[in-house]
């Protein structure tokens, strides 16, 4: 995160003797312990508020605030900011910056346990922008999947093997199970690369700027969804093998290929060739013949 401190009026952009200052005042030194890595590029702060398009009067939902540089920037748009928080002094450190915010809102929690459909219930429409903690990213994501009222985009920095994942298309050799059951609900693009020297401490990877648009029609309800989700992960944990002989072990020889031909799909097929709407059709096809051991 890049921190900002206010000196007579004028905003200054911290710099990392400033961030380390910070950090060991609060009894914190700046490590991968942390799950996070501290971004001290404002100019890339500013793109990242551009390109998310956050606006005056929307909900934005914030993962890993850190000191509040890109709070701050996301409330100076005129939107309402919820931002969750894990680490203690952190957290308080934030609860007195943004004291006298009427449209800031911090809840001091783990972001993977939160229940968000009861922070943003139905009928509420919010968007998700953050500089995740790289620890947390695949599990909340996930769980941002599996919400009932999901945020209407995401714009989230992301470690680059993890956001070229997520984004990855049919025949790449980092299409997976995570590309098909995030795609399932939103249109995902890589939309900038990061690297580590913007940081403190730099990551040992390349970053990456990623945005997820929620699908106007979702390829699927959630019941399906679950059965693809089943699938794709004991497909793609044989990636090299034929789906025939992999969905045979899990339904049965007979089913499997009828299930497959019913698709059009031959049975000598792999999985990261299928395109993410061929795994709603297989998961229609199979569903018939599953019990609720085998989701």
């Amino acid at each position: 995160m890049l921190l900002r401190r206010s000196l007579c009026g004028e905003t200054l952009i911290m710099n990392k003797q400033q961030l380390i200052e910070t950090l060991e005042s609060l009894g914190m030194r700046p490590g991968r312990g942390l799950g996070q890595n501290f971004l001290l590029d404002g100019n890339l702060l500013d793109w990242i508020v551009r390109s998310s398009h956050a606006a005056s009067g929307e909900k934005i939902l914030e993962v890993g605030p850190g000191f509040g540089a890109l709070t701050e920037k996301l409330l100076q748009t005129g939107a309402e900011l919820t931002a969750i928080e894990f680490d203690h002094r952190i957290a308080g450190f934030l609860r007195k910056k943004f004291a006298d915010h009427p449209r800031f809102n911090l809840v001091e929690a783990d972001a993977c346990k939160v229940d968000y459909d009861e922070l943003f219930p139905a009928g509420v429409t919010y968007r998700a922008i953050a500089n995740l903690p790289y620890a947390i990213s695949s599990v909340f994501i996930a769980k941002m999947l599996n919400c009932e009222n999901p945020p209407q985009s995401m714009f989230f920095m992301l470690q680059k093997e993890m956001g070229e994942r997520l984004a990855a298309v049919p025949g790449s050799k980092a299409y997976g199970a995570l590309s098909v059951r995030t795609q399932l609900f939103y249109e995902v693009a890589v939309e900038k690369i990061v690297p580590p020297q913007v940081f403190c401490p730099p990551p040992e990877v390349d970053s990456a700027l990623v945005s997820f648009k929620l699908r106007s029609e979702p390829l699927c309800d959630i019941d399906t969804a679950v059965t693809v989700s089943w699938l794709v992960r004991t497909l793609f944990n044989q990636r090299r093998k034929q789906m025939g002989k992999v969905l045979g072990n899990m339904i049965g020889k007979e089913v499997a290929a009828a299930a497959m031909a019913e698709v059009a799909l031959p049975l000598e097929v792999r999985p990261d060739k299928l395109p993410v709407a061929k795994f709603v059709e297989l998961a229609h096809a199979v569903m018939p013949y599953l019990d609720n051991s085998q989701k």
